[in-house]
C-alpha cells in the first residue's frame, strides 16, 4: 500500500475463515521472506542490509565462535537481509566459503578512511560486530557515516568474566566477584553500553550483565547458538574410547588439555588401560604436539574436518575446563551427536539449568575420573546420559524457540531506534566522549601510516 503498509491474505481450514494481517512494509518482508524467497517475489524489490564486520572470517570447523556467526548469517538470510560480511584479517584456507550461500565477503583496513566511503556507498541497514574489540575499532565510523543503522555486538562470550577466571586459575585461588571489574570488563561494557542491542548466549551472562554491572536489560538479548539433535547417530555397541575437541588458540582448551594429560588422563587410564584420548583441535602448537604419548594411549590428533565423524565415534567426551564463558560448542554437538560427558561446572554454565546434564558434572579431579570411568563402563548410565542430552538440545537450543522474539526485536528496534537510544543516554555520553579519543588515535595511526 502507498502508507507503507502490506496486507497478505492468509488461507485458513476451513476456507470460511479468513484473516487480513497488516504489517509495516519492512516487518512483512522479515517475517514472510522465506515464503517470498521461495517464490522469486523479492528477487526485484529492494531488500534490507545488514552488515557484519567480523574479528576473522568465519571458520566453523575450527571454533565455536565460527560455527556462531555462520548461524546469524544463515538467520539473517531466512528473514530477507541482503549481507555483505567484511574483516580486517586476512582470507585462510579453513574459512568457510560466504560467496557460496550469497553472501558478499571483501577484507578491510584498520585505521582506514577508505571504510568510510565502503560504508557509505553500502548503506547498511544494520551493522554487527563480531566481538567488543571489533566495536572498539569500527563503531565510531559506523556513527559518523551510517548513524541510522541499527547496531548490534554479539559479544560470543564475555571476554572480562573468561579473563578473570583466567587469572584466578593462574593464581591458583578461587574466583570471587571481585575479579570482574578488570579494565577489559570496562572495555567489554562501555562497547555494550554504546551498541543499540547486544546478543548474549548465556544466560548465566545476562545475570551478570544486569545484577552486577546493572546494564539495562533493554540494551540485552538473550540468542544461544542453535543445536539440533541428530537422530541418526551410532549406538553405544560401535563407539569405543574418549575424546576433547577444541581450538588449541583458545586459552580453556589448551589448559583443559594440559589438565587431562598431566592430572585425569593418568586416573583414568590405570583403570582402562586399553581405552584410548584423542584430542582434536585447530592450530596445535608444537608444545602440544609433545603431549603425544602412544604408550598411554594419549594421542594429539590435531585439526578434525569433520567434528561430527569424530565425536561420534566415541563413547565419551571429556570437557575438564577450568575457566572460560559463554556456551561450550564441543558440548553442544556432543549432545547432537548422541555422546555423553564429563565436565566441570564452568563447562556446563548457562547450558542445562534445572536439566539434567547429558553425563556427570564434577570439579574435583578424582570425581572427574571416576565419573568418566562410571560413565563408559555402564551401558545404562551412558543410554540415560545421551536422552537427557537430547532433552536439554531441544528445551534449550533450538533455534524455533527464538526465532520470531528474535525477529520483533529487530523490528521495534529499527522502528524505535532514537527513542531506544533516548533511554540509554550513559551510551550517548560513552559515544560523545569515549569515541572520540578512540577517533583520534584511529586518525594518528592512519596519518601515520600515509607518511610512511
Amino acid at each position: 500500500c502507498a502508507d507503507g503498509t502490506a496486507i497478505l491474505w492468509e488461507s485458513m481450514s476451513p476456507p470460511s475463515f479468513e484473516r487480513v494481517l497488516t504489517y509495516r512494509r519492512d516487518s512483512f518482508f522479515c517475517i514472510y521472506a522465506r515464503h517470498l524467497n521461495q517464490n522469486g517475489v523479492l528477487c526485484n524489490m529492494h531488500k534490507l542490509k545488514l552488515l557484519i564486520i567480523g574479528l576473522v572470517f568465519p571458520e566453523p570447523n575450527s571454533s565455536a565462535a565460527g560455527g556462531r556467526i555462520l548461524q546469524l548469517i544463515q538467520l539473517f538470510k531466512e528473514i530477507g537481509y541482503e549481507i555483505t560480511f567484511v574483516s580486517p584479517a586476512q582470507y585462510s584456507k579453513y574459512q568457510f566459503d560466504l560467496t557460496s550461500i550469497g553472501v558478499h565477503e571483501q577484507i578491510v583496513n584498520l585505521n582506514d578512511e577508505s571504510f568510510d566511503d565502503f560504508i557509505k556507498d553500502l548503506n547498511p541497514n544494520i551493522v554487527l560486530f563480531d566481538r567488543f574489540v571489533i566495536e572498539e575499532q569500527f563503531g565510531w565510523r559506523v556513527t559518523n557515516c551510517c548513524p541510522d543503522a541499527l547496531k548490534i555486538l554479539d559479544t560470543e562470550d564475555l571476554h572480562c568474566l573468561r579473563l578473570a577466571r583466567q587469572n584466578a586459575s593462574k593464581e591458583k585461588r578461587g574466583f570471587v566477584t571481585t575479579d570482574l571489574f578488570n579494565d577489559t570488563a570496562k572495555r567489554e561494557i562501555a562497547s555494550i553500553l554504546r551498541s543499540d542491542i547486544s546478543l548474549i548466549i548465556s544466560e548465566f551472562e545476562m545475570n551478570l550483565l544486569i545484577e552486577e554491572f546493572k546494564v539495562d536489560p533493554s540494551l540485552l538479548f538473550y540468542l544461544p547458538i542453535f543445536a539440533t539433535p541428530v537422530l541418526d547417530f551410532l549406538p553405544s555397541e560401535e563407539r569405543k574410547d574418549f575424546m576433547f575437541i577444541g581450538n588449541f588458540l583458545h586459552e580453556p582448551n589448551w589448559n583443559a588439555v594440559r589438565y587431562l594429560r598431566e592430572i585425569l588422563w593418568p586416573i583414568i587410564h590405570s583403570q582402562l588401560p586399553d581405552a584410548n584420548l584423542y584430542i582434536y583441535g585447530a592450530y596445535p602448537s608444537a608444545k602440544a604436539l609433545q603431549l603425544h604419548n602412544a604408550k598411554l594411549n594419549f594421542h594429539i590428533m590435531g585439526r578434525a574436518e569433520e567434528a561430527r565423524e569424530v565425536i561420534e565415534k566415541a563413547k565419551v567426551m571429556l570437557a575438564p575446563l577450568r575457566f572460560g564463558a559463554g556456551i561450550k560448542g564441543k558440548l553442544l554437538e556432543a549432545m547432537q551427536y548422541g555422546t555423553p560427558s564429563i565436565t566441570t561446572t564452568i563447562g556446563a554454565e548457562g547450558m542445562h539449568l534445572n536439566l539434567v546434564w547429558n553425563g556427570f558434572i564434577a570439579d574435583n579431579p578424582e570425581d572427574f575420573a571416576n565419573r568418566a570411568i562410571q560413565l563408559y563402563q555402564e551401558k545404562i548410565t551412558w543410554e540415560k546420559a545421551q536422552k537427557e542430552g537430547m532433552v536439554i538440545l531441544q528445551n534449550k537450543f533450538s533455534k524455533d524457540l527464538y526465532l520470531k522474539g528474535f525477529i520483533e526485536m529487530i523490528e521495534k528496534l529499527r522502528k524505535n531506534l532514537q527513542h531506544h537510544r533516548n533511554k540509554n543516554f550513559i551510551g550517548q555520553i560513552l559515544q560523545h566522549h569515549t569515541l572520540k579519543s578512540t577517533e583520534y588515535m584511529s586518525r594518528w595511526i592512519e596519518a601515520k601510516n600515509k607518511l610512511q
